[in-house]
């Protein structure tokens, strides 16, 4: 599971961006409207601007337009007296102002002045909420997750019918300060959200989901959200990750198809990728598979051609009874190796296969080169080479010094009374075949003298 090490926090900031609607009302239709008005249209006019300020805010808009954002924000500064303002030209003003902070990538600033605005004790739900909301993402900018955090938790309290991204944006805060438990009940309330909404899951939120559930050690989680990603979004990492739930839930033969599936689509490129391949295959017993996998990818380039990749290239050939495969493996690894260990190995391969005096050169190599795991056992490999090369006393010479290791000692005496007896038989056939000789020929002598009389 070591690819789920790090996330990825992407911020998409919607900041109320222009100014709210405004109507700009002169004194003068103040005063030839004021009885005509009724109660709703006295609410009304406490959400209007007047006309002095309008014009302020719409040259500003104009300045920003040509990116004149000092101007802009001298401009609304000297606009902005909540001596002389009412809260709802407080609010619009201090909406703009910090826009304009905010696209002269003055953060901090645009943070003061939203902080400001949602202090304003009338100001409206909605503008309240979408403030709140934007602060929320400019502490996110800032680093600073734990203000976010709160400032979110506001927010919630003011939005009875949240979007499925602004639980996302908590999570993203929680990951930041190392909440991990905490992300779980906030990515699953967005996709729910987005499930009722119709709207898409995405693939960033499973991983967050994904890298929650792991760091809690719950990976039976972990494995159905891989399950689920592959089928949306089939990644070569998100087999391996697959496979790593596959690993902690001791699952092996699910580890195993994993891993080929993977493998199957192409999807292995690394040579680590490929030698673990092959390692399954072989622990899935398989190995001729694996013998396969590696011969393919030695000869293409994509695994090396060093002593430890023959060596498992050699035992897939070898588990796989496919002795003569294993020879080119282990004489490439025996020539590659500083130990003789894969020496006898070659010796042993040579011996299944009837190559007796290759195997004996093989094993005394291996013999020679030292740093034997076994040292009996080669000499027993020796030994059973020289018997069936006929060289008898060779061989004796051989089991005699595997017989010096107790575990070796029966097998070896059993092959040197084998050999000895070996021996007596087939002096007691050349001593007959010596007597049936020399009686023939006294026959024939015989013969011969009769003829002659």
């Amino acid at each position: 599971m070591n690819n789920i090490r790090r996330i990825t926090t992407a911020i998409c900031l919607a900041l109320v961006g222009g100014l709210l609607a405004v109507t700009p009302v002169s004194a003068q239709d103040d005063e030839d409207a004021a009885e005509r008005k009724s109660a709703s249209q006295q609410t009304k006019q406490a959400h209007a601007v007047s006309k002095e300020v309008y014009d302020r805010i719409q040259k500003a808009q104009e300045m920003v337009d040509a990116k004149d954002y000092q101007g802009a924000l001298k401009s609304l500064n000297s606009l902005y007296n909540p001596d002389k303002l009412t809260e709802y030209e407080q609010s619009n003003v201090l909406n703009y102002i910090g826009f304009v902070y905010y696209n002269m990538d003055d953060i901090p600033n645009a943070i003061r002045t939203y902080e400001r605005m949602v202090a304003i004790p009338s100001l409206e739900e909605q503008l309240r909420k979408q403030t709140t909301y934007t602060l929320a993402q400019l502490f996110t900018m800032e680093e600073n997750y734990n203000k976010a955090l709160t400032t979110l938790d506001r927010w919630f309290q003011l939005e009875t019918n949240p979007a499925p991204e602004p639980f996302i944006l908590k999570a993203q805060n929680l990951y930041q300060v190392e909440r991990y438990a905490e992300m779980i009940k906030p990515i699953e309330s967005a996709m729910q959200v987005a499930e009722k909404r119709g709207k898409e899951i995405r693939e960033d939120w499973y991983v967050l989901l994904n890298f929650a559930y792991y760091r809690q050690e719950n990976y039976r989680m972990v494995r159905d959200i891989q399950k689920i990603m592959l089928v949306n979004w089939p990644k070569k990492r998100y087999w391996f990750s697959l496979a790593g739930a596959y690993t902690e839930l001791g699952e092996d033969e699910n580890l195993i198809n994993a891993y080929a599936a993977a493998s199957d689509q192409g999807m292995f490129e690394k040579e680590s990728e490929l030698v673990t391949m092959a390692q399954l295959y072989m622990q899935r017993e398989v190995p001729y598979k694996a013998g396969q996998l590696l011969e393919k990818e030695m000869a293409s380039g994509r695994v090396s051609k060093n002593a430890k990749n023959y060596r498992l290239l050699s035992q897939a050939w070898q588990l796989s009874m496919e002795d003569e495969k294993a020879i080119p493996a282990l004489t490439e690894a025996a020539r590659l190796s500083s130990d003789g260990e894969l020496d006898v190995r070659l010796g042993n391969a040579l011996l299944n296969t009837g190559k007796y005096a290759e195997c004996v050169a093989s094993v005394e190599s291996g013999i020679r080169k030292g740093s034997l795991k076994s040292p009996d056992n080669a000499q027993i490999s020796l030994g059973m080479c020289q018997y069936n090369l006929r060289k008898y006393n060779s061989a004796i010479n051989a089991f005699q010094a595997a017989a010096k290791t107790p575990r070796s000692r029966k097998i070896a005496n059993q092959w040197i009374n084998v050999i000895r007896a070996e021996i007596q038989r087939n002096e007691q056939i050349k001593l007959a075949e010596d007597a049936a000789r020399k009686k023939r020929q006294e026959i024939e002598e015989r013969r011969e003298r009769a003829g002659r009389a």
